[in-house]
């Protein structure tokens, strides 16, 4: 009798572990379809103001969306050798307006004409639900997250039936969640309610708080394969966001700082800098060694972390603000970041068309694009 219950066991744990060796990985390998559809997104720009970030007075508007990019606008973009864009869209205002008695018709129409009009002008879209910092604030609510995947199902399902080869979905821009764990959950979460309204679509996936390559670095793989995983990069800030208001209070004062870094020009700019802890910073920057070979090094990073998990990753944001950076050390910059990508296979979507970060601007009437940024990128 021992003897016949010490097989029955031997019997029963050797099976065991012979489900637990063929059972699947937790996290699912990139699907072929992910690594082919991310030759879609290989040279692509961010069209700003246009569903997100609308700040002039007349505000999410059927005027504004009409008129804020046109099909000229669109043409100019392919004709300099882009083949996507990616468009940010606000869903507070868009979940607002849903709750009204229309249900949001119109909103979702003027969405439907953008998205036609990208695609009428031979150009892949991602659709990037882009909202403010006090919308992602209340995602460590799980009664919002809900109602956000909700929302995200809905939107999906419209979508569902446009092109797959040519439209993606990316869960949210810039978590800002720091607890990096938590962020993996409600990823999750999302990733799914995609999944569930558009099979067949790619999901990109930003990795927790601003999205920065570290970010994406400390993150894992969804149990999704049909996903590309996404990052931004602005290495470094006190670079491409010399002048800017809207982040760090001292970046206000840098102007003139020049890429690549050197002690000279830092310790110049830095001494008009009121705090020492601030102008300690600055200073570093000119000791840092930033220039092509570093942009490198920091890129190969998130290279290995794709190559080592078999995933596919793209870059959808970077750029240097405009107002205060030498024109040609901002064009060096995007060179090197740009090169430093298609290096590592990596996709990539500058920042932005015609924002202060931007590839155009208006000239008697006329939008025109900037060329040396357009040969620092590769194209034309």
């Amino acid at each position: 009798m021992l003897r016949r219950l010490a097989i029955a066991i031997a019997v029963l744990v050797l099976g065991s572990l012979a489900v637990a060796q063929s059972a699947p990985s937790t996290a699912a390998p990139a699907s072929r379809l992910a690594q082919l559809r991310l030759a879609h997104l290989r040279h692509g720009v961010n069209l700003t103001g246009w569903f997100a970030q609308v700040y002039d007075a007349k505000g999410y508007t059927k005027e504004h969306f009409q008129n804020w990019v046109t099909a000229s606008d669109l043409a100019l973009i392919k004709s300099a050798g882009f083949d996507h864009v990616r468009l940010g869209v606000n869903p507070a205002p868009l979940m607002e307006a849903m709750k009204g008695s229309g249900g949001g018709a119109e909103y979702l129409a003027s969405l439907d004409a953008a998205l036609k009009l990208i695609l009428d002008a031979g150009l892949a879209v991602e659709l990037d639900v882009h909202p403010e910092s006090d919308f992602k604030t209340r995602l460590s609510d799980d009664n919002f997250v809900e109602e956000f995947a909700g929302f995200w199902r809905m939107l999906a399902k419209r979508y569902s039936t446009l092109d797959p080869e040519r439209v993606v979905f990316e869960i949210v821009n810039e978590p800002e969640m720091r607890d990096a764990y938590r962020w993996y959950g409600v990823e999750t979460k999302l990733a799914a309610a995609i999944r569930q309204a558009a099979p067949e679509h790619t999901i990109l996936a930003p990795g927790a708080r601003w999205d920065d390559e570290d970010d994406l670095l400390f993150q894992e793989p969804l149990r999704d394969a049909d996903v590309i995983y996404v990052f931004h990069f602005y290495l470094p800030h006190l670079f491409t966001h010399q002048g800017a208001t809207w982040s760090v209070y001292y970046w206000r004062w840098l102007k003139g700082l020049r890429y690549p870094s050197s002690a000279e020009n830092a310790a110049q700019i830095a001494a008009a800098v009121p705090e020492a802890r601030d102008r300690l910073y600055v200073i570093r920057y000119g000791y840092e060694r930033w220039d092509a070979a570093r942009i490198e090094a920091e890129i190969n990073q998130v290279a290995e972390w794709g190559k080592q998990r078999g995933v596919p990753v793209a870059c959808n944001e970077f750029g240097v603000y405009r107002d205060f950076a030498d024109p040609q050390d901002r064009a060096a910059w995007i060179k090197d970041v740009r090169a430093a990508l298609e290096h590592h296979g990596i996709g990539w979507t500058m920042w932005d068309y015609s924002g202060n970060f931007g590839l155009a601007a208006k000239k008697d009437g006329k939008t025109v694009l900037d060329e040396n940024v357009v040969k620092a990128l590769g194209l034309r």
